[in-house]
Parts: structure tokens; sequence; C-alpha cells
């Protein structure tokens, strides 16, 4: 969806085939849990069926699964109801940075308000009879997303973060207890999120792991260039006989953002006799189709307020069913649940708010109000945000960071080199600069040449460039936004601008020495 005005999928049209089916109970039937009164909730949390509440009162999340209600019948979303489901942004700005922390429509942030309400109303009665059959309507609806075997196989977390301390939380003791031996590798991509890089450091390279990193090449013209690169660190982690016990996979990289091919990678994992795969995908829902069974790994996370429209924050941990490992997970957060399976480890870590986790049913319904649901946005995206990199890259002299077809709803567009960005220092400075002078909000990427594997790309007038901006395209993006961003650096350019004038007296007069 790009334009005000005539938008594909906004007409009138019979319900979409591609909806997400609900569970039941949840946007369309007001038996629970939407009430703005107490006399009302505590009426519908008497109504919770009672094979979802356990002796101590509250749901054991684990009950069987609830059956899934009809789609919706209703008219297609037009563009005037889109800007007003996000007339909460900011008008000012050109918001092209959705994949940094999302959005959530205004009948999803309503739906999370009465739930916030009903807490405050009576929060005993909440926490005893509303509180995990609320996560398990939404862990339900999850599985059916994602295409879970099991809704015990899902647990909610905040984010992606989170699950990425719970799998290497217990890697850490495996090592500490003697399960696994010092010395022995994990494995992750070079372009790992920084979060859980610094995880990775805390927990298992500090309980003695042996750290291996697939170095990536940017800008990437193929696949096969990343499965070249793994196959080859692989072989490193694995030498004089080290047992690989953990790989860490992206399945679409934050910065520089490229969509991996995560499928193939794990099933590589599988031929070379790795232990265990987590795969981060924290930008994946609502980006890419996800299905868990069909992509194999031991663990897959993806958080649902970036690119499904949650309210922040909230994500999904899938954890194979089988196996020992299953109970042997734990929250970072110790809480009473402690020992009663992640799920409700995760539904419990103390007095906090948990709206956001219970109102995925709600963003479901949002999204099903799309021609094609969650597909028709993904593939609309998709295509827009090639199309306005590609817009870009031809105003700059410059390119796209990847093919197309390693793209999701976001593109890297390399910047005009006489920007002279030459550090990440750099690349924030000028990304603060944008944000307050021009009302422009997008990251920059500096692309170091520290990696083995690089190749530094260049512009039409065979210059190395080193900074690309890395764009989103959302439901509620217009043409202009891209246009603004544009002409912001082309003005730049114009006026002789460099990012050496941003930086710190002394850095400039070392740069200035250095040409010397």
């Amino acid at each position: 969806l790009m334009q005000v005005g005539v938008l594909p999928g906004c007409k009138s049209s019979p319900e979409s085939k591609s909806a997400i089916a609900q569970p039941d109970q949840c946007h369309s039937n007001p038996t629970y849990p939407l009430y703005p009164n107490p006399s009302a909730a505590a009426a519908s949390m008497a109504s919770i069926p009672s094979n979802d509440v356990s002796e101590n009162g509250h749901g054991n999340g684990n009950g069987p699964s609830p059956p899934r209600a009809k789609r919706p019948r209703a008219a297609l979303i037009s563009a005037a109801q889109i800007r007003d489901e996000f007339a909460h942004h900011d008008p000012a700005v050109a918001r092209v940075n959705n994949g940094s922390f999302g959005c959530c429509p205004a009948s999803v942030l309503e739906a999370q308000a009465r739930w916030q309400r009903l807490f405050l109303a009576q929060p005993d009665a909440f926490y005893f009879d509303g509180l995990q059959p609320g996560l398990r309507r939404s862990r339900a609806a999850v599985a059916a997303l994602v295409n879970a075997g099991d809704v015990s196989e899902i647990s909610l977390v905040d984010n992606a973060t989170t699950a990425a301390a719970i799998v290497l939380q217990h890697a850490a003791w495996s090592f500490a207890e003697g399960h696994f031996a010092r010395g022995d590798a994990v494995l992750m991509l070079h372009y790992a999120y920084g979060a859980v890089k610094k995880s990775i450091q805390a927990y298992v390279a500090r309980a003695g792991a042996t750290v291996v990193e697939v170095p990536l090449p940017f800008p990437v013209t193929s696949p096969d260039a990343i499965i070249t690169e793994f196959h080859a660190a692989l072989a490193v982690a694995k030498a004089g006989g080290r047992k690989v016990r953990l790989a860490v996979i992206d399945h679409i990289t934050s910065m520089p953002s490229v969509l991996i091919p995560v499928k193939e990678l794990v099933a590589i994992c599988r031929q070379e006799g790795v232990d265990k795969v987590f795969v981060d995908a924290a930008h994946s829902v609502g980006q890419v189709p996800v299905d868990v069974r069909d992509i194999g790994a031991d663990f897959y996370t993806s958080n649902l307020h970036k690119w499904f429209f949650c309210p922040p924050a909230v994500a999904f941990l899938h954890t194979r069913k089988g196996g020992p490992i299953t109970s042997q997970l734990h929250h970072p957060v110790v809480s009473h649940e402690y020992g009663n399976g992640l799920p409700m480890e995760s539904g419990w870590i103390g007095t906090r708010d948990y709206s956001a986790q219970i109102v995925v049913p709600e963003a479901i319904h949002f999204v099903n109000r799309f021609e094609g649901g969650i597909e028709g946005i993904r593939s609309r995206n998709h295509e827009k945000v090639i199309e306005m990199g590609r817009m870009l890259a031809e105003a700059w002299g410059t390119f796209l960071g990847s093919p197309p077809v390693m793209c999701g709803s976001m593109a890297m567009v390399g910047m005009p080199c006489c920007l002279c960005i030459e550090s990440d220092d750099d690349a924030l400075r000028v990304r603060t600069m944008l944000r307050k002078d021009f009302k422009v909000e997008v990251p920059i990427y500096y692309n170091s040449r520290q990696v083995k594997v690089q190749e530094m790309a260049k512009d039409n007038n065979s210059d190395p460039v080193t900074g690309y901006v890395r764009i989103s395209h959302q439901v509620y993006n217009v043409k202009e936004e891209y246009e603004r961003l544009r002409d912001a650096v082309n003005k730049l350019v114009a006026e002789g601008f460099t990012s050496a004038k941003l930086r710190p007296a002394e850095k400039v007069l070392l740069s200035t020495l250095s040409l010397f």
C-alpha cells in the first residue's frame, strides 16, 4: 500500500482468502475480555472454561486449544481508515524506519487500553481468572500463524532479545554443568544483532565456548554467497574434531538488512551434526512467510511488535516439542512459575503490564482487514520498498545492497560516497542531522572494511560506497516520505556537505591531516 488516493486492496471485495484464522473469544466475541467496568469483567472471568484453570486459580496455559472462529466478514480497509489508524504518528516526520520499533494501529491500542483498565479495575480477579486464558488465546493465535505443531510450543516474551537470553542461558548452563566441553563451538553470523552478540559473549563465551563468526559479504549478490561462507565457517568451527553445540542464525539481519536463506542453513547444520539451531527472526513475522515446521530449527523467535502491528513489547519463542531440552529452558527472570514449563514461566515474571501480549488476536483482526491478509501486506510492502529503493539509488547514483529476492519489507540503499561516512559515529551523526534538520527518520549503516570477505561496492563514479540507508515500507507509508529523504540527501550533496563537518574538532583536524 502506497499513496493516499486509490490504494491497492482498499476497495470493497469478498473476505480475504488469506485471512489468518483467529481463536475464539477474541475480537468479535464480546463474552471476554474487553469490558469497561469491574462487574462485567467479573462476570466474563467467571465464564472462562474450567479446563483452562489450574488448582491455584489461574489458567495453566496448557489446556486444549480453543476452536478457531470463522473469519469475520467485513469490508476491506480504506485509505482513509488506514490514515485514521495511524493518526497518532507525528505528521511532521517522514517515518521510513518501521524496522526499529514497528507500529501499532489505533484499534489495537484501544483494545490494549481496555485490558489495562480491566487489570486496574480488579487486579486480583484479572490475575487469578483472566491473565493466563488471555495469554493462551494469543499463544494459540501465534501457533496457527507460524504453523507450530502445538500451542505448548509457543511462549510469549517481551522481545527477541529475551528469547535469545533463554536459549543462550541454557547453553551456558550446559557448559557449566559439564554437558558441553570447554572449547566446544557456538556459531553465529558476523551481522548478528548487537544485543544477541553481547548475550553470546555474556553467556556462552564466558562459560567456555569457542565463538566462531560467519563473515558475510555486503553488498551481497545472491543467497549462494551466504551459503558458501557458512560452509567455510562451519568447517572452521569443527576443526580438530570440535563439536558445534549451537548455531545462531538470523532470518533477516538487522543492519545491514539481508534476507538469509535460513532453511538451507538449518539443513546444513543438520547434515554437519550441529547440536541445536536457534533462529533469531526478530524482523520476520509480517515481512516474510514463516513456517517453523518447514524451517526445522530447534528454537525460533520473532517480534510481533515490529511487523505484525502489536503494541510493544511482545515476541514469541517457538521450541520444538519433544526431547528433554523443552523442560530445561527457563525464563531469565525467575518467579513463582519456575519449573512449570517455559510458556507458564514466561506468562508470569512478576507484576507488570501484560496487555501487549494479550492483544495478538486484535492484531490479527486488523491484518485481516487488508486484501490478501498478511500475505497481501507483505507482497505490497516488498514491491513498494524495492520501488522506493530503486528511486533513491537512481537519484544518488548508487545501488541496492542486495537483490530483491533477499529483501523483505526493508532495503539497503547506497548513499553518495561524497558524504564521506567513515565510521559508525559518522553514520549516527548524519542520521541525527536528518532527523533534526529534515524531519526524516532513517537508520544509516557504515560498511566497514574489516570483514575479510568484504568487497567495497562502487557508485556510478567508481568511488567506494561506505554509507547505506535502511528504508522500510509499512502500510502507512507514502511516496512523499521517500522523496523527502531523497531531496534531503541531494541538498547535502549540492551544498558540499561531508560527515567530517559533524565530527568533534580534533577528529576533523586528524581527518584533514590524513589527506596530505
